[in-house]
């Protein structure tokens, strides 16, 4: 198949990009590199033993066209140009604090974009698609693990509150055309990177997720990690989180992907993890033991909206998808931490 990967040349894009290429697709990349860098983009194409095209050249295995997802003429062009068979959606703004000081700059890219994108779809009668949405749709849930089918809501950050209204509108285009194949994956924790060192996370400034927080202070980038609240009603009162390697993460769609291609008219969701959870001590720990370094901490207070347990069910995706996370949390540490120590010196040939 031909795939549209939107932001294709950020941590989970490029890591799908890898993916797709392995499985015979496919690729055409649209970026706008607001977050990113076309580097990354080429390190795919190493990894992949794939040449990088600009779409001058249509059987490029991987394409790349620096665009917005709110630019009409150009996914006019790009949909004309080339015979998608489905989007992957990726494009958008990421940062939780961001977007509480720059709400509308979120739902202008992420809402608006997704907007224009799916007219611009429909435009060129393309009706299926996989959008990345966010486990923090559910808000704080009264139990876990989590189901799909319990309650959203309760969102204390544009960020979030974008995904949920993207989840809304498609679940509205499929009911008013149930010619559109959606999936709605909803991620938990995505950490790791890929096994070659080449791509992974690399975030500007200082980290808001814990796994990259955790690498720069093993680093010596960062002096030591803040742990926040250590009295939570857990097996060793901090936080407990479903991480799910990278890797595992991308391979969910590929099997959403085919799941997709087997149905006339389908919208479905499927939570992505690894149905179990691991304390800030426990990766902390693991890190430790996969990078031989310590790992110094302090622990301040709460943050105000944190939660003290939140994994996923991944019964239904196993049952549906056929799919279940395989990597471990020692591994997504060592993955880590090999990316971290081949980024610096890869960083000098950005």
């Amino acid at each position: 198949m031909k795939l549209l990967v939107t932001g294709g040349t950020g941590y989970i894009g490029t890591h799908t990009c890898v993916e797709l290429l392995d499985q015979g697709h496919q690729v055409v990349v649209i970026d706008n590199l607001s977050n990113s860098k076309l580097g990354a983009l080429e390190r795919v194409a190493t990894i992949t033993n794939k040449k990088l095209g600009d779409g001058q050249n249509l059987i490029d295995d991987l394409i790349f066209h620096r665009t917005d997802i709110r630019d009409r003429i150009a996914l006019q062009e790009i949909f004309q140009s080339h015979n998608i068979d489905a989007v992957i959606h990726f494009a958008g703004l990421k940062a939780v604090g961001e977007s509480v000081h720059k709400p509308l700059e979120y739902y202008a890219n992420n809402v608006t974009g997704t907007i224009i994108l799916l007219e611009e779809m429909a435009r060129a009668n393309l009706s299926t698609i996989i959008f990345s949405s966010t486990a923090t749709v559910y808000g704080d849930p009264e139990t876990v693990p989590i189901l799909e089918s319990f309650p959203t809501g309760g969102i204390t950050n544009p960020y979030a509150r974008s995904k949920l209204i993207i989840e809304e509108i498609l679940k509205d285009l499929h009911k008013a055309d149930p010619s559109w194949k959606i999936c709605l994956l909803r991620y938990f924790n995505p950490v790791g990177a890929h096994p070659s060192g080449l791509i992974g996370e690399d975030p500007s400034g200082i980290p808001n997720n814990l796994m990259p927080y955790i690498s720069q202070v093993a680093l010596g980038k960062l002096e030591k990690l803040k742990i926040f609240g250590n009295d939570y009603a857990t097996r060793d009162g901090t936080g407990v989180r479903d991480y799910i390697h990278v890797v595992d993460l991308v391979k969910g769609h590929l099997a959403a992907l085919d799941y997709l291609h087997t149905k006339k008219s389908i919208l479905s969701i499927f939570n992505l993890g690894t149905g179990r959870g691991s304390s800030v001590y426990e990766m902390v720990r693991a890190f430790e033991q996969a990078s031989g370094k310590p790992i110094p901490y302090e622990v301040v207070e709460r943050r105000v909206g944190d939660v003290a347990e939140y994994w996923a069910s991944t019964e239904y995706a196993e049952r549906v998808l056929g799919w279940k996370a395989q990597y471990n949390l020692q591994t997504m540490c060592e993955d880590t931490w090999r990316w971290q120590q081949k980024n610096i010196e890869n960083k000098k040939m950005l």
